[in-house]
């Protein structure tokens, strides 16, 4: 069964290849011939590639090889670039260092993609096109975003299973490049590493996210340096939610805790000043606060 794949286009660049789209002007979006930014050509090439027209296919696939070294950086720099049309590029033209490298950074590589790359097995050029069948819809950006925000990681999936095994060969460089630009099973891992290097450097990733943040502040998480960067970080401690984990995780900084504690809601800190779940300092602290908000 052929897979479903959803691309992102602009409105300008998707009116190449609507179904109503005559076939000269599919051509000539087919053979680059377009005005579209590079990234939409890269996503118009890889659409074309499957179109029913064997004429329109092969003047797509044949745009797709000829593609210039900087048009092929410019595609793996877009954000928004679709897994699938990266392993393709990753499968047609990994012969070229700079290119390989770069695709291998994209936030979104699938492991499949990385194994490819990271073993250079060359044999033919991997998966056919046709057994492929995109859709093409336009995609709000913050809806895109959300997604991911609110996305739990599935452990227990062959995506993150696979990403695992993959991390268990790495070195230490590899493991810090991975958590700098990987994507949240990448952060998910990185976070738990052993080396504290590896784990402070998913922090740093631009695309981790407030729920990922929380979820760290409320483990039972080993590297006490991670506490100190979130307290540190003044976007991040914004979120009420991560505050209040701050003050009841005992292995923040006491002094971001107390902080922090008083900042929380009247009710909240009714309910520590009775805790005894958290550290005396902290308990203490909110009963002197509790009370003198009675007052």
């Amino acid at each position: 069964m052929a897979e479903k794949v959803t691309l992102k286009l602009t409105v300008d660049a998707a009116a190449y290849i609507r179904q109503d789209t005559p076939k000269e002007t599919k051509l000539q979006a087919a053979r680059g011939d377009v005005a579209v930014s590079t990234a939409d050509l890269g996503t118009l090439l890889f659409f074309l590639g499957h179109d029913p027209d064997p004429e329109v296919r092969s003047a797509a696939i044949k745009s797709l090889r000829d593609l210039t070294e900087s048009q092929l950086l410019a595609i793996a720099s877009s954000a928004d670039t679709h897994p699938k049309i990266l392993d393709m590029l990753a499968q047609l033209h990994y012969p070229k260092q700079t290119v390989a490298m770069k695709l291998a950074s994209h936030p979104e590589i699938e492991s499949k993609t990385l194994a490819f790359l990271k073993e250079k097995r060359v044999e033919g050029v991997g998966k056919p096109l046709q057994e492929i069948e995109p859709e093409v819809t336009k995609a709000d950006d913050a809806a895109v975003s959300g997604m991911e925000e609110h996305e739990e990681v599935d452990e227990d999936s062959e995506e993150f299973k696979s990403k695992f095994q993959l991390s268990m060969k790495m070195g230490i460089p590899e493991k810090i490049k991975m958590a700098l630009i990987g994507d949240k099973e990448w952060r998910s891992l990185m976070l738990k590493d052993a080396n504290c290097l590896v784990a402070e450097s998913a922090l740093k990733n631009p695309r981790i996210t407030e729920p990922e943040i929380l979820s760290i502040v409320k483990s039972s998480v080993q590297n006490e340096e991670l506490l100190r960067i979130i307290c540190r970080n003044k976007e991040w401690v914004k979120n009420y939610q991560i505050r209040k984990a701050l003050v009841l995780n005992c292995k923040t900084p006491l002094q971001a805790a107390l902080r922090f504690l008083s900042t929380l809601t009247d009710k909240d800190i009714a309910i520590l000043a009775k805790s005894k779940n958290i550290s005396t300092v902290i308990a203490t602290q909110a009963r002197k606060l509790y009370l003198n908000k009675k007052r």
